[in-house]
Formats: C-alpha cells, sequence, structure tokens
C-alpha cells in the first residue's frame, strides 16, 4: 500500500454487479469474470464475445500477467492524487483479458515484464488492484 491516496474508479459506489469484486479485492483476490459455456475470461465484467451473457459468473484469477505497454499520466484530473505522478499500465492476465492497473514498486517498469496483482487500499472499504513486477521476473531485482 502506497498511502497515496486516490479517488474511487469512476468515482462511484460498487453496485450488485461489481459488489464480488470489489469485496474480492479487500481479501486481496483478484476476480475476472468467466463464461459459463466455453469457461474463457472476459474482462471488463459483461458479456462472453461468443456467447452473451449466458451463465457469466465471477472467478478467482491468479493475479499474475505480462506488462503489454504502460505510460506516466502528467496531468492531473483529479487534485486527490499527491506524489509522484501516476503510470497506468496495459496488463495481460494469464488468463487472456487485458486489464489496465498502476504498476507500483518500480520507476523502470519494462514490456514483457512478469507482474503479480497487489492491492491498495484507498479509503474505507475501499480496496483496489494494482501490480508489481514479479518476485519470480528477473527484472524485478533493478527495480526501483
Amino acid at each position: 500500500m502506497s498511502g497515496v491516496p486516490r479517488p474511487y474508479p469512476g468515482d462511484v459506489a460498487p453496485d450488485a454487479a461489481d459488489a464480488e469484486f470489489w469485496a474480492a479485492c479487500r481479501d486481496g483476490r483478484y476476480l475476472i469474470m468467466r463464461c459459463g459455456a466455453c469457461g474463457r475470461a472476459v474482462w471488463p465484467a459483461g458479456a462472453c464475445p461468443r456467447h452473451g451473457a449466458a451463465a457469466m459468473a465471477w472467478a478467482d484469477a491468479s493475479g499474475r500477467g505480462t506488462l503489454v505497454t504502460w505510460t506516466v499520466v502528467h496531468q492531473r484530473y483529479a487534485t486527490s492524487f499527491d506524489g509522484a505522478p501516476p503510470n497506468v499500465a496495459l496488463v495481460e492476465l494469464d488468463e487472456g483479458p487485458l486489464v489496465h492497473a498502476s504498476v507500483l514498486g518500480t520507476d523502470r517498469p519494462e514490456i514483457g515484464m512478469r507482474l503479480e496483482a497487489v492491492f491498495e487500499e484507498i479509503g474505507p472499504d475501499v480496496t483496489v488492484p494494482a501490480f508489481r513486477p514479479a518476485r519470480d521476473d528477473p527484472r524485478a531485482s533493478l527495480a526501483g
């Protein structure tokens, strides 16, 4: 946890559709949606591109993935971001979907770097997923 205050994602409260995801984040678990018909992992949560909304359900994910690309956000549209400018990364989860998140624990993320999920408490009952270099990635020792 960085201690850097941030706004709630989307500045809205969780609703019935995503409450299970946010509860899992508070418990340090990464969830994705899976299609009940084909098992495909889907993100953002919603409908399977092949089967529509057929039996979609939250499922535990590994919380591991690979850094596809990243950028640093220098223009701060939310005044609640303190400290160094945040990065925004595109991470391909081992289960397949691409997700957006921050990469913590390094100021030099590298494309192809293996990442693992961490969870930042940003407010009362609000914990968001982020990523850090995976301990088994050889570049993790270069982080910082």
